[in-house]
Formats: structure tokens, C-alpha cells, sequence
């Protein structure tokens, strides 16, 4: 199996994904670090001495060996990156908000088709061993139809975290709550339910001193009639990631022990049958299911299976589309007070972009 080679852009949390990139060095090695200054870099590799440095994008994109760019840059600069990689001849993987815009995405897509490189969008919250229980029970057809679902994203978030100047505004973050924290449970409900009919959205700003949304809430209605609420704070006492689902077979819920608001996947979850499934079906169940790579580590090795041509359970682009559909439909909905339908089509104001006109 081929070992792919590596550059990360960014150093914030690009940090994390260089933690979990050691996870699967059998598969992946960081080839190169690049930063806007050398301190952070310096600190992230600390005794590593295999790993090179740069303080020039341009420049990391020339060397050859290179097979994948992993851009762990602010939102705003996300578009520009994916397609300055693309069109360098490397892979790409990015992080959450892919891009600011439907079009955005499209545009992406068609540069993808062009070039024959692979966008590999960020959505670590799907890999870990409580989530492969679910999958492996929504699999056995034990489950029954789904009823509705509820979220939370409550999560703490002040005056530190909004210290960096790009935060909380609409040019340099693009979104708040809703596109920057509560967008990885969305996608978790979309990998489970199915595609969004319709969303409702209220929005509003009443934690921070910030131009964008702090807490909102939404009621969802799934294309198969489940209909599922979702409540976002970012002025919690503590970060919680909730989630719970009732089938007419079973109740699932995340979230039993706390400490994992971030990789709410690898939480001990409960499965509670409902007549006439018994407990005994669901362990049989669960006991088939193999302890999984989790969070980032986890999506990296689908992303190296992937490329091998194997098959594999990556993040694709679609994914990421579907996600921002939803969030252009919830600031459309927001903006406009009203109920809004998905697909959200090219004639759709919306569709070139969700960002206020000022």
C-alpha cells in the first residue's frame, strides 16, 4: 500500500489533524508543515525532525512529492486554497465550512472533474465506535422507521475564543453557531435520516458582542416525514453534544458519559429496544462491531482507502454540499421568517452566497 505524502496549511488546527496524522503513519507522512510564522510550527513538531518547514504556500505546492493538501486555514481563504491545490495536481482535504456558497462548491466540484483530484471535506465527527454501533444496527433492519429526533449543541464560547480577529464576523468566519459548531450534528442526522425536506430557522445574537448568530433554533423536517428539532448556544456553562433518535424498533441516544463534546461518535451511546425487538437482537448486533479509527484518524484512513481504490467510508463532496444546502436554507430561512424547502436551486438568491448584503 502506497504511503501518501502530506502538507498541512495552517497551524491551528491543523495541529490536531498532525496529531492524528502519527495515528495512521502506516498510511500517511506530514511532509511538510507551512505557517504563517515559524513559533507555532516549532511547537506543533516539537522533537519531530522529519517533517519539513515552510512559510510559503506557493512554494508547497511546486514539490512534487506531495500528494495531498490538507488546508486547516480560516474559512474565508478555504475556496482560494482548494482550488490553488486542485489545479496544482494534489488531492485536497479541508476543513469545515468547505466553502462560503453553493456556488462555491459547484465550481469546486467542476475543477475536481477537471484536474482528477479528490476533495476530501472534514467531517471527523462521523468515525468512532459508538456511531459504527448505530450504523451497524440502522444495517440490521432492527431498527424500524424513523420518528423524530432531537439535538443540542451547547457549547461555551467568549471573549477568548473571539480574540482572533476573523472570528465571529461574516468575512472572516463566514457563519456562526450554525455554520462553524453545530454543522458537524447536522451532518451526523443527514448520514442517519437522509436527505432535509424543509427547515425552519430562528437565529439570533446574545451571547457575544459578535455579527454573527450565537444561538439559534431550528425545526427540521427529513425528506421521509421524521421531523427533528435542534437547539445552539454557545453560552453554556460547559460544551455539550447531544443527540437522540426514536425508531419505532429502538430509542438511540449519545452523550451516556460526558467529556466527548467534540467526537460525540467515540461516546458510550444507549440503544433502547421497543417491543416487539428485545435487547438480545441489538447485542448480537453490537457485538459484531470492531473498535474503529476515531475523529480525525478515523477520516484519514477512509481517505487513504479511497485513493487505493479500496472501498471505503470517506466524507465526499456531495456530503459537503448537502451541508451547506442546509445551512444556506437556514439563513434564508432566518432572514426571511419563513419555512424553506430543499434543494435550494441555482435561481435562488441564496445560491451565490448567504452572506448578508450590507
Amino acid at each position: 500500500m502506497k504511503k501518501y505524502q502530506v502538507a498541512i496549511i495552517g497551524t491551528n488546527i491543523g495541529a490536531k489533524h498532525f496529531e492524528d496524522f502519527q495515528k495512521v503513519s502506516d498510511r500517511f507522512s506530514v511532509h511538510t508543515l507551512c505557517g504563517l510564522t515559524r513559533e507555532p510550527i516549532d511547537k506543533i513538531l516539537a522533537s519531530n525532525n522529519d517533517t519539513k518547514i515552510s512559510l510559503n504556500f506557493d512554494d508547497v505546492l511546486k514539490v512534487k512529492d506531495i500528494d495531498i493538501i490538507d488546508i486547516c486555514l480560516p474559512p474565508h481563504l478555504h475556496f482560494s486554497a482548494c482550488k490553488k491545490s486542485l489545479k496544482s495536481g494534489k488531492h485536497v482535504i479541508c476543513e469545515k465550512p468547505l466553502v462560503s456558497s453553493l456556488k462555491e462548491i459547484d465550481e469546486l466540484e467542476n475543477i475536481s472533474k477537471e484536474t482528477g483530484k479528490i476533495i476530501f471535506p472534514v467531517f471527523q465527527y462521523r468515525y468512532g465506535l459508538g456511531f459504527s454501533k448505530f450504523k451497524a444496527l440502522m444495517k440490521s433492519g432492527l431498527v424500524g422507521k424513523p420518528l423524530i429526533a432531537t439535538l443540542e449543541t451547547h457549547w461555551n464560547r467568549g471573549k477568548d475564543y473571539y480574540s482572533k480577529p476573523w472570528r465571529g464576523t461574516w468575512d472572516g468566519e463566514h457563519g456562526g453557531a450554525v455554520l462553524s459548531h453545530s454543522i458537524h450534528i447536522h451532518d451526523l442526522v443527514s448520514m442517519i435520516l437522509g436527505p432535509v425536506s424543509n427547515v425552519f430557522a430562528k437565529l439570533t445574537t446574545r451571547v457575544n458582542d459578535i455579527e454573527v448568530e450565537d444561538c439559534a433554533s431550528l425545526s427540521i423536517e427529513m425528506k421521509d416525514g421524521t421531523l427533528v428539532t435542534s437547539s445552539i448556544t454557545l453560552g453554556a456553562a460547559n460544551d455539550t453534544s447531544r443527540l437522540k433518535f426514536c425508531f419505532d424498533g429502538l430509542t438511540v441516544e449519545s452523550g451516556a458519559s460526558p467529556g466527548k463534546p467534540y467526537n460525540p461518535a467515540d461516546d458510550e451511546w444507549i440503544f433502547l429496544p421497543r417491543a416487539p425487538i428485545s435487547q438480545s437482537q441489538i447485542d448480537k448486533v453490537l457485538s459484531k462491531v470492531e473498535k474503529p479509527k476515531s475523529w480525525y484518524a478515523g477520516l484519514f484512513d477512509e481517505v487513504a482507502k479511497k485513493l487505493d481504490g479500496s472501498p471505503s467510508d470517506e466524507v465526499t463532496l456531495l456530503d459537503a454540499r448537502k451541508s451547506l444546502e442546509f445551512v444556506t436554507a437556514v439563513y434564508q430561512s432566518s432572514r426571511q421568517n419563513t419555512n424553506i424547502k430543499l434543494p435550494i436551486g441555482k435561481d435562488n438568491p441564496f445560491y451565490t452566497s448567504w452572506l448578508p448584503k450590507i
